[in-house]
């Protein structure tokens, strides 16, 4: 079990996607996923970790998209 919860600064980050209408679903998306693991110790489903996976692979989403996307990635499931 990955026991690693959302830092303040990226909590921050996935707020302001959260309320920007420009935001993509897909920032969205993640976003959501950070905020629902500030203070438990959920984890990164495996859908969640492919789509993480695939926009820190491609160069077509923002530096905010993919912190968001390393911070998913990082509060995984180990063993997967």
């Amino acid at each position: 079990m990955n026991t690693k919860k959302t830092s303040e600064g990226i909590a921050s980050l996935a707020s302001e996607i959260l309320r920007d209408n420009n935001s993509s679903a897909t920032a969205k998306t993640l976003a959501g996923s950070a905020l629902s693991q500030v203070n438990k110790s959920h984890q990164t489903g495996a859908d969640l970790e492919a789509l993480a996976s695939k926009v820190l692979e491609s160069s077509k989403y923002s530096e905010q998209t993919k912190s968001l996307a390393g911070s998913i990635l990082s509060q995984s499931n180990k063993k997967r």
